[in-house]
């Protein structure tokens, strides 16, 4: 299966594509100036305790406080504490974790506030970014992710992906582990690590315990709510997570981008180097891809198949059912349960998918078609966990039930997918009532005027339509050139192909909306 990252850079966001064998599987959006990234470490303040729900809100820095159960604590949150208090005191000597006294682990049936209290400063990382009216939700458990392994500090256990199955590489990996693990720190093997070398993991320890010290130093004297260290973005940590012998093209229309990508592919990987790739075409990433209309086809209420099959994805509060229909998709040669079994399994490798490329969460219900047969129905049950092996979510599927429904519970510690696939009227601009498009350049150009003379804002941007776009550049004295003279500054025309007709936008030399 080839694999491949198709990034492409907007003003205001980064929309990262991963896609296998030029099928579409998972879309990821990241704001510029994203906060709060699943990761990110952050020295908190306890604001109120919730007895109630042996839960305490803790102010990082969002809108929302954040979070945090008594079991998101771990057992070691004692040792963290301690830790905590005496880095930010500056006294660097007594956090060397060589000679750190562990503290008692925490009893697991205790409260919270037996061991946290308000205002108290605690040491946190984001589990889960804030989702609609949410807070973030936050452990105190740290965990430093890297390529290979992943480092816990106050902990002496070391795990194995359960992925690795031969009992052999298991317990080579272990032993490499153990030769080279720093006291009062727990290791996870991750999957990846699968054939590696000693010094393969010592390099991925090495960078995870300068990342430690990066903690230790950032401490010293923070006060709360303060971001501590940032988890890398969301780019890095696909290829971190995902790159392996598969992944064998990165393409970006961002020369920051491409930088950054090639440097930290050739940091983790120095042999996958030249897979990265510069977009230059003046056609956008997306379309020169075939990845627009994947997108617009993808996340609709309705998902039309192959053959006349089609699923109902619908979202309510507390789940999201999917609804399996057969429309015309009728082959006379077998019968109704050949026909349903094979209808069955093709919906169910898009439904795995869907659920990949929207991060759908929670409890999700799908009713298939009707299957009377019991191999038949484990035959859709293996090829639906099959389906969901290749998620890196964590996930749970149960058998079909005697109604032909299969319910799945899956994990999500992002916000899900959202793609506005209803085009607003280009005319009317979804109110039923037209504006003169005659008058629209003399709109923009008033704006303008605005902007410049009473508000004195420099280096700005407008993102038309292509329409508007060409009517405003072309030409030898074109309305752009106009404008020049006329301001005494050049406006910047960005071309937009998700625009309707008449929409335009206006942004500062930092990307930034500026709303008139």
């Amino acid at each position: 299966m080839n694999k491949e990252l198709i990034i492409k850079a907007n003003p205001n966001e980064v929309e990262i594509a991963l896609v296998e064998d030029k099928f579409l599987v998972e879309l990821h959006k990241e704001k510029s100036s994203s906060e709060h990234l699943v990761g990110d470490i952050y020295l908190g303040k306890v604001k109120k305790i919730m007895s109630g729900l042996n839960a305490a809100f803790v102010d990082v820095g969002y809108e929302k406080d954040a979070f945090l159960h008594y079991l998101d604590l771990g057992p070691q949150f004692n040792s963290f504490s301690k830790f905590t208090k005496i880095a930010l005191s500056g006294n660097v000597p007594q956090t060397n974790m060589n000679s750190f006294k562990l503290e008692p682990e925490i009893d697991k049936a205790s409260k919270i506030h037996s061991v946290i209290k308000s205002g108290q400063l605690v040491l946190v990382q984001i589990a889960k970014e804030p989702i609609s009216t949410k807070g973030p939700r936050i452990t105190s458990e740290i965990s430093l992710a890297g390529r290979y392994i992943v480092l816990t500090p106050f902990s002496n256990r070391i795990s194995i992906s359960q992925k690795i199955k031969n009992e052999n590489e298991r317990n080579r990996l272990k032993r490499l582990i153990l030769s080279i693990r720093p006291e009062n720190f727990g290791v996870i093997i991750r999957t990846v690590s699968e054939g590696k070398n000693v010094a393969e993991l010592d390099a991925d320890m090495k960078d995870l315990l300068q990342k430690w010290e990066t903690i230790k130093r950032n401490l010293a004297n923070a006060s709360g709510p303060q971001k501590i260290i940032s988890e890398l973005d969301k780019t890095s940590v696909m290829l971190r997570d995902l790159l392996n012998k598969d992944f064998n093209s990165i393409t970006t229309d961002s020369a920051e981008i491409y930088e950054e990508a090639k440097h930290y592919i050739k940091t983790i990987a120095p042999e996958k180097e030249d897979i990265v790739k510069f977009y230059k075409s003046k056609v956008p990433i997306f379309e020169a891809f075939n990845l627009e209309k994947q997108i617009k086809g993808s996340f609709g209420k309705i998902v039309p198949l192959k053959g006349g099959v089609y699923l109902i994805i619908e979202h309510t509060e507390a789940m999201h059912v999917i609804d399996v229909n057969s429309g015309h998709r009728i082959n006379p040669d077998e019968n109704q349960e050949t026909n349903a079994l094979a209808v069955n399994l093709e919906a169910a490798k898009e439904i795995a998918r869907q659920l990949r490329l929207r991060d759908i969460g929670g409890i999700i219900v799908i009713d298939f078609i009707d299957l009377h047969l019991l191999e038949n129905r484990k035959i859709l049950y293996s090829t639906m966990k099959e389906e969901m092996a290749k998620d890196n979510a964590k996930h749970t599927i149960l058998p079909p039930s005697k109604f032909g429904l299969i319910e799945i519970t899956r994990q999500r510690v992002r916000p899900q997918t959202q793609v506005e696939v209803l085009e607003k009227c280009p005319a009317c601009n979804g109110t039923g009532k037209i504006q003169s498009s005659i008058l629209i350049i003399d709109e923009i150009e008033n704006n303008l005027r605005y902007l410049i003379q009473e508000q004195n804002e420099k280096h700005l941007k407008i993102s038309v339509s292509v329409y508007i776009h060409a009517f405003l550049t072309k030409g030898l004295l074109s309305k752009q050139i106009k404008w020049f003279f006329k301001f005494k500054q050049w406006i910047e025309i960005m071309p937009t192909h998700s625009h309707h007709v008449l929409e335009y936008h206006f942004f500062n030399k930092n990307n930034d909306e500026i709303k008139i």
